[in-house]
């Protein structure tokens, strides 16, 4: 590996070696706890907390199930019972958590940059990964995704990928591209409502559409980003029946792109609104796969900060 992993915040600048390492290590330690079935020692004695300042049930659980795979103790931060709800600081939660000498804290926060702002305001050597930040980040999201595009793809420069939805406001989609881009995919395409379409510089050596049936064509992975009820105005569409016509993956869509494409999406799925349900359960379908290689991954990464 080309560089050694202190904390995990992001997979931009994150170079192919170190993707693959991780991806490596995931598929080894995959089969070192026989998919989950026996439990591995490598982190006994350490102790990593979950601390999710915004809803989650993939993510959280699978990081839970990752680190207790491993060895380590786990703990939930309770965050409607913690003293943040009675008026606390993010800094003095941070440095009493690490009083009680915790070796890595997972973070989930409706802001971007607060994994990185725990990571240098942090008092202890305890290691930070970002499990959603804002419009951000996800990495281990990106990384799971390019797992899971692996097994059926490897030669990601014959890879031509659509993402399609709310990629504006999606961290997904973000570290979807940073690994994609570094794994050396040929084409990326984002779609969407112009409304919820970045500026082009954010996204460079990406192309825009807002015609999915276009952005399709051809395409060997196609991700489904959830689309948040809430952002619905901004489309300027009536409502979610007419995104679906627009923007939603049904079998007809899918038989525009290229022979055996793979169909992700990172959940929760919105059924009927981004993608059909013949298409989510159907035979191209790759998302229970990125939900099981989810957990792997989160070993993966923490073994790779952890481990002694």
């Amino acid at each position: 590996m080309s560089t050694h992993l202190r904390h995990l915040i992001t997979l931009q600048n994150m170079d192919a070696s170190t993707i693959q390492h991780l991806l490596n290590r995931a598929e080894s330690l995959r089969e070192a706890c026989a998919h989950g079935t026996r439990r591995i020692e490598l982190l006994r004695g350490r102790t990593v907390l979950n601390l999710f300042f915004e809803p989650s049930t993939r993510t959280r659980t699978s990081f839970e199930l990752a680190a207790r795979r491993l060895g380590a103790d786990v703990v939930n931060f309770d965050i409607a019972g913690s003293s943040t709800s009675k008026g606390e600081t993010l800094l003095d939660t941070l440095h009493t958590l690490e009083a009680m000498h915790l070796d890595a804290l997972i973070v989930r926060h409706r802001e971007s940059g607060t994994p990185e702002f725990l990571v240098h305001h942090a008092a202890s050597a305890v290691c930070v990964v970002n499990a959603g930040d804002g419009n951000h980040a996800h990495p281990t999201q990106g990384l799971l995704d390019a797992l899971t595009i692996r097994q059926h793809r490897p030669n990601f420069n014959l890879l031509t990928v659509t993402i399609c939805g709310d990629v504006l406001h999606s961290r997904v989609a973000r570290s979807d591209v940073h690994a994609l881009q570094a794994l050396g995919a040929r084409a990326i395409r984002l779609c969407g409502p112009r409304a919820l379409l970045p500026d082009p510089s954010e996204f460079p050596g990406c192309t825009l559409h807002e015609d999915f049936d276009d952005a399709v064509e051809g395409s060997d992975v196609i991700i489904m980003l959830r689309l948040q009820k809430e952002r619905m105005i901004a489309t300027l569409l009536p409502d979610e029946a007419a995104y679906f016509e627009r923007y939603g993956l049904t079998q007809e869509r899918l038989r525009r792109s290229a022979s055996g494409a793979l169909v992700l999406h990172p959940g929760p799925i919105n059924r009927g609104i981004e993608i059909a349900s013949e298409v989510a359960d159907g035979t191209q379908s790759r998302i229970l796969e990125q939900v099981a290689n989810g957990v792997f991954v989160r070993m993966a990464v923490l073994a790779e900060l952890l481990a002694r």
